[in-house]
């Protein structure tokens, strides 16, 4: 099988509770929390895990919340490379409501990185013995990184001769796009950001898609779509893939599970549009578990072949 990198900028160790009641002003007493590792990247490193394959999770991570982390990708048992930095990793919790059902989301911005900081990481990635055969970097940029580093790590990835995929948002997204990519995996809302209008009609959200790739500066693009699934656009057109009706546990980790399935997928030989039902079956398997536990293979592999009939 093909070799995988991902790579986290702003890694996180996620705190999971409940409770049930959420109110404000008041004490709100919860169970004991769970801890998972987490951040883009990480969730991508531990869902390939949980489907079977293997990756190298490059990450950076200081403080004590980052010797966390490390024990935690460890009891994972995931192939790492760890960045030092002087700031403390950030922490993010999640709080089941019983009474509702409802889901609060807590995420933290995570520590200032120094330049010099970002450019090991860079460096670290240029240096990956075996030379990975897909990049994967996912996840928000720390507050005071440059826009403009996916741009750097997609420059470094095609130098290696690697297939890069980048799941984020905003500026550093379209920078990314700019300097070339393989894949992208925008939500509505962010692939509206890039058209800059809102698409109300599913041809807006083909039209937004395909032009994005007939720039020729990104081979594919998954627009992920939640509940629905997803449209995969290639030059050749575009594709919907519905997602099977699931039991709904929790939302967390859902897109990364579905970058995972696709990566995943394409290392192992399989055609885009293959890879792109699978990732959704990842996805969709991803909602069934609580807190951030991410998806199951039993489940993907089912809801797989659900989906290809």
């Amino acid at each position: 099988m093909k070799t995988i990198f991902t790579l986290t900028v702003n890694p996180a160790v996620d705190k999971n509770t409940a409770t049930d009641h959420v109110m404000a002003e008041h004490k709100v007493r919860c169970e004991n929390p769970s801890h998972e590792s987490g951040g883009g990247g990480v969730n991508v490193s531990r869902a390939i895990k949980k489907l079977g394959g293997e990756s190298t999770a490059l990450y950076m991570a200081g403080g004590l919340t980052g010797k966390l982390l490390e024990s935690l990708l460890e009891r994972d048992g995931l192939a790492c490379c760890a960045v030092p930095v002087n700031g403390w990793t950030r922490e993010s919790l999640t709080v089941y409501e019983k009474a509702t059902g409802l889901q609060y989301r807590f995420s933290m911005a995570g520590p200032e990185l120094a330049e010099a900081e970002l450019e090991i990481c860079v460096d670290r990635l240029a240096r990956a013995d075996p030379r990975p055969d897909y990049i994967v970097a996912s996840g928000r940029l720390s507050l005071n990184a440059p826009p403009d580093f996916y741009a750097r790590v997609a420059r470094t990835g095609r130098e290696m001769g690697a297939k890069v995929i980048v799941d984020t948002s905003g500026e550093a997204l379209r920078l990314a796009i700019e300097e070339g990519l393989f894949l992208v995996k925008p939500n509505l809302r962010e692939l509206s950001d890039m058209a800059g209008y809102e698409l109300k009609h599913e041809e807006d959200h083909e039209k937004a898609a395909m032009n994005i790739v007939k720039t020729g500066k990104c081979e594919a693009v998954v627009l992920s779509m939640g509940a629905s699934g997803a449209l995969l656009a290639l030059s050749e057109g575009c594709t919907r893939i519905r997602s099977p009706v699931v039991p709904i546990m929790s939302k967390v980790g859902a897109g990364d599970s579905m970058v995972a399935g696709i990566v995943l997928s394409l290392a192992r030989g399989r055609s885009l549009p293959d890879a792109v039902r699978y990732g959704v079956a990842a996805g969709a398997a991803a909602v069934m578990t609580p807190g951030t536990q991410l998806c199951n293979r039993e489940d993907t592999e089912r809801l797989f072949r659900q989906i290809s009939l």
